[in-house]
């Protein structure tokens, strides 16, 4: 019944953008920290972005600082990355997730939902 689902990946070449959207179904994602991880192959998953469940605090890591925005839309119950300024070392697949938390600030910690991922690559 809980699921969240990410779209909006694709092939870009470097330096375009893309838009990823991560979906909740099933749950309020008003509730919850959401986070964008991603893995690229043969490497550990890391925390991209994540964001407050008001949308009120961010946090990104310093590979995407200045090329990425998170966002959400409560009541779309969407959660967002904007990626701009694309580099070929941002190729991985994208995951969503999400924790339930009050805390006016994020942390990419003991994510309880997650979705299935949508692959982005960077290439020319």
């Amino acid at each position: 019944q809980l699921q969240l689902v990410e779209s909006g990946g694709g092939l870009v070449q470097p330096g375009g953008s893309l838009r990823l959207s991560c979906a909740a179904s099933g749950f309020d994602l008003g509730y919850y920290v959401a986070a964008w991880f991603r893995q690229a192959p043969g490497k550990e998953r890391e925390g991209v972005s994540c964001i407050s469940a008001s949308g009120g605090s961010t946090d990104y890591a310093d590979s995407v600082k200045g090329r990425v925005t998170i966002s959400r839309d409560n009541r779309k119950n969407t959660a967002y990355l904007q990626m701009d300024s694309l580099k070929p070392e941002d190729t991985a697949v994208y995951y969503c997730a999400v924790r339930q938390s009050s805390w006016p600030s994020c942390d990419y910690s003991g994510m309880q939902h997650w979705g299935k991922g949508t692959l982005v690559t960077v290439s020319s």
